[in-house]
């Protein structure tokens, strides 16, 4: 009988939940906005092959989606926190992310080719970052978001190194 795979020891930062979810108003602004820009061009529009019951009640839609999808806003930062976690042991990156699908990653240190470490515009407004793990296979390779960026700086740090060792001591 096999054990259940253990949670990685390290959870990423707490602001990783605000991160998440200015990410999250952004797409939801995006989705919402430009489904009323395109309810109010078809409303206002004369496009006879638009039929004139979807005309006039076009507006529902933005409405409708903005209400359905306002839970997801608020409930998958706290849900990704929950889940997201990595660690580093001396010869493999653990790390489990998702949040309606969790995907859980072994990466074996000796297999490191590159170690990047990134911050988008947010991420920098926070103090985070993400740490690019990859291999020569791309199932092989892996990212951990949400780290403080004194955090990432050392796991990419330590995860090069470690990687330089590992290499060296195989020729």
């Amino acid at each position: 009988m096999t054990a259940p795979l253990r949670d990685p020891a390290h959870r990423v930062s707490r602001r990783a939940i605000t991160l998440w979810l200015l990410e999250a108003i952004v797409g939801y602004a995006i989705l919402v906005g430009g489904t009323a820009l395109g309810a109010s061009l078809i409303s206002g529009s004369d496009w006879s092959w638009v039929p004139i019951w979807i005309r006039e009640h076009i507006w529902w839609l933005p409405v409708a989606l903005g209400v359905v999808e306002l839970p997801f806003v608020v409930i998958e930062p706290l849900w990704r926190f929950a889940v997201h976690r990595w660690e580093f042991a001396d010869d493999v990156v653990y790390a489990r992310s998702g949040w309606f699908s969790r995907q859980w990653v072994f990466v074996p240190v000796s297999r490191i080719q590159t170690v990047d470490k990134e911050q988008g515009w947010f991420e920098r407004l926070l103090g985070l970052a993400t740490v690019e793990i990859r291999t020569a296979s791309y199932a092989g390779s892996s990212s951990i978001k949400g780290l403080d960026f004194a955090v990432a700086a050392r796991l990419a740090e330590d995860l090069a190194h470690r990687a330089h060792q590992l290499r060296d001591d195989a020729t």
